[in-house]
């Protein structure tokens, strides 16, 4: 889910741009006989963290063990603050792997509040309550939810962290400056529907690099002729990693090593 903040940051709804820390790229000098560290973990994001302060908290744990200070600390997507689930951090010599995991099949569970619209496509921005003449019915939203099968169009929010002119939308969007984002195509797998009690939709998304949840729920809204608004987004899996295997932040060692991680999945 795609970001503000870093990226689902408004920082992502997403999914999903590479989180590697680049001011990390100079190593300092390890001692011959302690080889540089390479691993992933899998991390459940707690709410209003922002992904990049889950990397800066377990590049704390490893340098309270003597890693170098500037030890690289990556994740394969950002999650936005609002969101919570499945991170995969890598760690040394495993951020050169980024552009791998970051094109894994993302899983997520979303709530959508299809009563109102906001400026950041989630709850963080201003609602606009939008009056439906009619709540939806299931087959109309099934109807909907089929058009946005394959290979879509999709607008990023104007709340992300992607850059125009190199500057982040985020940044502009903050100032009230216009935000005028492309659509760009990216590739949604399946849509199934866990709940629909009006005016709150909750579904299951898998979804390809680069879709924002945030964006599918504002774009859903209009097709119905209704609001779209994210109000819960949970990554629940990346590839063939699942949050059932991750830990949580606060559960991990005060000082880590190369055994507290988990050896690259071939």
């Amino acid at each position: 889910m795609k970001g503000r903040r870093g990226h689902a940051g408004k920082h992502t709804g997403a999914t999903s741009s590479p989180g590697i820390d680049y001011r990390a790229t100079v190593h300092e000098a390890t001692p011959a006989s302690t080889p540089p560290l390479c691993g992933i973990l899998l991390i459940d994001k707690p709410l209003r963290r922002t992904s990049m302060d889950v990397c800066a908290a377990i590049r704390a744990r490893f340098r309270r063990a003597g890693a170098p200070k500037r030890l690289k600390v990556g994740h394969a997507g950002t999650l936005d603050p609002l969101a919570t689930g499945l991170l995969v951090v890598m760690v040394g010599r495993a951020t050169s792997l980024c552009d791998r995991f970051m094109a894994d099949r993302k899983e997520y569970v979303t709530t959508i509040d299809l009563s109102c619209f906001s400026s950041t496509d989630d709850a963080e921005g201003e609602r606009t309550v939008v009056e439906a003449a009619a709540p939806p019915t299931r087959s109309a939203i099934d109807a909907a939810l089929a058009g946005f099968i394959g290979v879509i169009q999709q607008r990023p929010p104007a709340f992300s962290a992607i850059k125009l002119d190199g500057r982040r939308a985020y940044d502009l969007a903050r100032k009230g400056e216009r935000v005028d984002i492309p659509a760009r195509p990216v590739t949604i797998h399946s849509l199934e529907v866990i709940a629909y009690a009006w005016p709150l939709l909750t579904l299951r998304v898998a979804c390809g690099k680069g879709t924002y949840i945030r964006s599918l729920a504002r774009d859903l809204g209009v097709s119905l002729g209704v609001g779209g608004m994210l109000t819960s987004l949970r990554r629940t899996a990346s590839g063939d990693m699942h949050v059932d295997q991750a830990v949580a932040l606060d559960q991990l060692p005060a000082a880590m090593t190369q055994a507290d991680l988990k050896p690259i999945p071939e």
